[in-house]
């Protein structure tokens, strides 16, 4: 049973989320600013939360930051369809997806299924061993591990998951869309945008100077690709 963290300011919001949440047998806790939240990741074994922006006390994006000093679980922002630089920023802290109010509930489960796979998946151990090496980046896919000339990068699951893909298709050019829906495992409707972020995270880790990346690389008008120097 997963464990998944509510938090936003607005109860009835928290209510109608529990309400989309709870038959899917998840256990549910519940909190209404930034603090509140780092309290309980700090206390329970949290699998993923969904985290409102703007909130009393402590931010949304102040406990992103905070959260990703000790945690890479799962985290989807809660937004309003007007708080577009909000959400930006929010992915820029280390959020892995963002889901707009007014919420659809089919939405909202299908983005916390496949955030939650994504984080089943990278504490699962495959039936073989799987080491993929691309010039200076090495990847141990059952430990879960990514190092760069030898030191250990930190990623999110979705930036893992970006990464292996396109490691273990090296000079595949991905469309923004193509990569979504391999990743995210769902239809693309609009939230392509998030993959930019995404990718931009994941030059600054793997990348000496990500403006001028040795290994991913974009293709203009077409998408992205992940080569050797």
């Amino acid at each position: 049973m997963y464990n998944i963290l509510i938090c936003d300011d607005q109860k009835d919001i928290v209510n109608a989320l529990k309400i989309y949440l709870a038959p899917e047998g998840y256990q549910l806790f519940e909190a209404y600013n930034g603090q509140q939240a780092l309290d309980i990741v700090n206390r329970e074994d949290i699998h993923l939360i969904l985290l409102d922006i703007m909130m009393p006390v402590m931010d949304g994006i102040t406990a992103t930051n905070k959260i990703r000093e000790v945690s890479n679980i799962p985290i989807i922002f809660l937004t309003a369809k007007s708080e577009t630089d909000d959400m930006v920023n929010g992915l820029n802290a280390g959020a892995d997806d963002y889901i707009t109010k007014p919420f659809v509930p089919a939405e909202v489960l299908a983005r916390v299924r496949s955030q939650l796979r994504r984080y089943a998946s990278l504490g699962s151990r495959p039936a073989e061993d799987e080491m993929l090496t691309i010039g200076g980046i090495c990847l141990d896919d059952r430990t879960k591990a990514v190092t760069v000339d030898g030191t250990d990068v930190n990623l999110t699951p979705t930036e893992y998951s970006i990464l292996h893909l396109l490691m273990n298709n090296p000079g595949k050019v991905y469309s923004t869309k193509a990569l979504y829906e391999a990743v995210w495992q769902e239809t693309a409707l609009g939230a392509e945008g998030a993959v930019a972020v995404h990718i931009r995270h994941l030059r600054e880790k793997i990348e000496i100077n990500p403006s001028e990346p040795r290994y991913l690389k974009v293709v203009w008008g077409q998408g992205y690709k992940l080569e050797g120097e």
